[in-house]
Parts: structure tokens; sequence; C-alpha cells
């Protein structure tokens, strides 16, 4: 096989530098047993790029005496197979489920690798408009540039198998799997995972652990509600879609509420008095946020869309 000067020279650069750093390629995914019957990996805390292949969120799987259930399938075609080998390396059972938490290129990207080994991919139903949309098209394009060679021309956007609609209750090996969308918050096909005989939450987005959450353009008015609703299921662990598994709950979800509510309490107060968003931006204490992780990239931007979210919303 040929390979381009250039692509080569990348190659053998990306190679030294992933040696250099020790990074999860060179030793492959390894997930940490979090509960009976469930592990899980968990991305780094940082932006995707090519240095990391995408590998900024979590994902993990339960392993019943029927069949391996997933819940997300991680940011490239590439971390898919390694889950799917680390997934091997507990079990031979068939991977029978893999339940999208939401259609963000960091959790869906891998899918593809599921697809391929025959497993049935579940979302929520509102993930078909994004599939369609202009945005998902735009930013898939935009991966195939930015995280190279991981994302590719090959890299492709996978449909559910079953699109859910409403509460639903899927049993495996003797274990409940209740799926509740969740949305519109962090996205409008937010679905969450709770499974009673493990008290055990798969909560996806809608909990960044121990690093600021990434907004974007969501309803946080929504994504507080769906906190708050998060807390009448009697978990004990919650699986986080970004961070380390939370045995914490109440704490770890009153960490993401009071932040997405101090963006609108402040952000709120500008745009009802027409302050303009750099004042506004420079005078707000963000102390209690600011040593969290991915506080300089996102922060800014999350005032940002919350300020023009509040221009538009009633006192």
């Amino acid at each position: 096989m040929l390979i381009n000067n250039s692509r080569w020279c990348w190659l053998l650069l990306h190679g030294a530098l992933s040696l250099l750093c020790g990074s999860s390629r060179a030793q492959g995914l390894r997930a940490t047993e979090v509960a009976p019957q469930t592990w899980m990996v968990q991305g780094e805390a940082a932006l995707g790029s090519s240095s990391n292949r995408n590998f900024i969120s979590n994902a993990a799987f339960v392993i019943t005496r029927e069949g391996v259930v997933v819940v997300d399938a991680l940011g490239s075609p590439a971390l898919g197979e390694e889950l799917i080998a680390e997934i091997r390396r507990h079990t031979d059972q068939a991977i029978k489920w893999v339940i999208v938490s939401h259609y963000h290129a960091d959790h869906v990207y891998g899918l593809q690798a599921f697809k391929a080994v025959g497993a049935q991919v579940l979302a929520h139903r509102e993930g078909r408009l994004y599939l369609h949309s202009e945005t998902a098209s735009l930013r898939l394009q935009a991966s195939r540039e930015e995280l190279a060679p991981w994302i590719d021309e090959s890299t492709h956007l996978v449909a559910a198998d079953r699109w859910i609609n409403g509460a639903t209750t899927l049993q495996l090996g003797g274990l409940d799997f209740q799926l509740h969308p969740a949305g519109p918050a962090h996205t409008p096909e937010d679905l969450v995972v709770y499974v009673p005989q493990l008290k055990l939450l798969f909560a996806g987005d809608l909990v960044f652990r121990a690093r600021i959450p990434y907004v974007g353009q969501a309803d946080s008015a929504r994504w507080i509600a769906a906190l708050d609703q998060l807390l009448a299921f009697d978990a004990k662990l919650i699986v986080p879609g970004h961070g380390p598994v939370s045995a914490t709950v109440r704490e770890d979800l009153q960490m993401t509420r009071d932040y997405l509510a101090y963006l609108r309490q402040t952000m709120g107060a500008a745009a009802r008095e027409m302050e303009p968003f750099e004042e506004a931006y420079a005078r707000t204490d963000w102390s209690r946020f600011a040593k969290l992780p991915l506080f300089g990239p996102a922060n800014r931007i999350n005032a940002y869309n919350t300020y023009l979210l509040m221009e538009g919303s009633p006192p």
C-alpha cells in the first residue's frame, strides 16, 4: 500500500506524540468496574482533538447472562472498536443493544463499529431531526478535518434501529433497563437509563461531573427541570456523560444545576437591563466555578449563549 509523504509524516508525528504522552491509543481503552456487572470508560476532560481521538466522553456497558447492554459509543469508529475489544476482555456474550443518550458527536461517532458486530441501536425519536439536519452534516464535515485521521470519509452517522417514544422498559438477563426521555434539555433527544436492581442511573450529558458543562444551544430552564426529575430516581450511583462515576448523587446533580441556574441568573439580569455582554461577563463573579476543568474554553461561550437565550425570555 502506498502512502503519500505528508500522510506518512503526519502518522509518524502522531505516533511519536502518542508514545511520549502515554496515550490511550498505545495502551487501549481500559474499563473500570463501577457497579455489579457494570463497567465504564472515562473520556478526557478536554476538547476533542486529533491527539485524543475525540475520547472526551464516557461510555459504559452492563453484562447480563443473556447479553450486553452498552450506553453510548464514544467519539470515533476506532474508539468504538476498542470499546468492543474491551467488552470482549470481560465476556463473550453478544452485544445486544447500544442505547444512545443523545446524538452529540463525541457519543455517537463510534456507533458504526457496533452495527458491524450486529448490535441494535436505540435512541429517542427526536434524534431523527438531528440526523437529517444541516447541523449534523456540517459537524461531520468539520470533524473530518479537525479530528483526522480518526474521523474520515468512511465515518457516517448511524440511525437507531428503534426510536424510543415515551418511557420504555427493556428486560435482559434479570435486569430492567428503564429508558426515560428527559429532553428537550441538553438536547431535544436526551435519554436516561435507570437500572433499579443496581440502583444505577446513566445520565448522559445531563450530568457533567467535576467539570464545566457544555451548554451550547441547550434549553437550560428545561435542563434544570430535568435534573430535578432525576432526583426522583432511587439512584445510588450515576454514570455521567463526562467525568468520573458519582456516588454522591444529589451533590453532583446539584453542581450542574447550580451552574446552569447561575448562568441564567447573571446573564438573564444583564439581558433584561440591556447591559452589553462583555461588560456583564467581566463584572460577574465566576470564582465558584473557575477552578473546574474546561472553565477557560467553555464558560465564556456558555455565558454568551445563555445571554442570547435570556434576551428572548420573559422576565
